[in-house]
Order: structure tokens, then C-alpha cells, then sequence
């Protein structure tokens, strides 16, 4: 069964040149780390859209930037889709809480890297850490089969 294409948009946030990083699926299921973010909602623009996934998923407050990178990624096996713009943020307020509880109980782990850490790190998309750290016009990743 396929299902319409997702839209989701993530924040690439550097803070104390470190990158935050959230786990990619509920708890224990997967070492995959990610930007955080989530789906579109219809009639909310993206940067609304990341200001809220960003704030239920760290408790942080952001502002949104201009968009650094397109990724795309499908599992046909099971009919999905999706399309994640990337963009370029900034903390505005807030401090990384361990009691801190995401309401969708999805993102169970939250935290900064290094580059140097983020190396060593099972994350998606491959080129965040570039995008991330390097100035730049926005970059497309090509469709890539889901990874757990």
C-alpha cells in the first residue's frame, strides 16, 4: 500500500559548535540519530512546523533559517516517502533537560555533538555533518532506501 509522499522539515542547529542530535525512532529500536523535526502539517508552513516538532522533542526554542539541505528517503516495502528540507537555525532559548518528555513519545534521547563525536555516530542523512559545519548553498541527497 502506498501512501502520499511526507513532508517533514528538521533543524540543522549548531550551538557552542556543537550539532543537536535526536534518536530516530522510539526508544531502544535503532542506534539512528537525526536532526530534529517532523511532518508537515496541512496549512502550516515548514518553519512553523520545526518550531514546534523542535520545542515538543528538546523543550528548546528556536528561530528558523534559510533551508541548507533537501534529503529524501523510501522504504517500498512499506509504502513510504519522504522529503525533508533542512534548515539552517538558531537557539533562542532553553537548555537540554534529561527529564524532559517528548509528547509522541518518539524522541526518548536528545544531545550535542562535535564533529570529531558525530563521526562515530549511526546518523541520517550522511551529509548532515557538511551541511552542518560548512557554509554553503543548500545540497540535494538523492532518494536513498530507509536505514534502521
Amino acid at each position: 500500500m502506498s501512501r502520499p509522499i511526507r513532508i517533514a522539515a528538521r533543524a540543522v542547529l549548531i550551538h557552542d559548535d556543537r550539532l543537536l542530535l535526536v534518536n530516530a525512532w522510539p526508544g531502544p529500536t535503532s542506534d539512528l540519530w537525526c536532526a530534529p523535526g517532523g511532518g508537515a502539517e496541512p496549512h502550516v508552513g515548514l518553519p512553523q512546523t520545526l518550531i514546534r516538532e523542535v520545542r515538543e522533542e528538546t523543550g528548546l526554542e528556536i528561530s528558523v533559517g534559510e533551508p541548507c539541505l533537501i534529503n529524501e528517503w523510501h522504504s517500498p516495502e512499506r509504502g513510504m516517502h519522504q522529503v525533508e528540507v533542512f534548515f539552517r537555525c538558531r537557539l533562542v532559548a532553553g537548555a537540554l533537560d534529561d527529564a524532559w518528555r517528548d509528547p509522541e513519545g518518539i524522541v526518548t534521547r536528545r544531545r550535542w555533538v562535535t564533529r570529531a563525536e558525530v563521526e562515530g555516530l549511526h546518523l541520517r542523512p550522511l551529509t548532515l555533518p557538511s551541511v552542518a559545519w560548512e557554509a554553503g548553498g543548500a545540497v540535494y541527497d538523492p532518494l536513498e532506501r530507509m536505514v534502521e
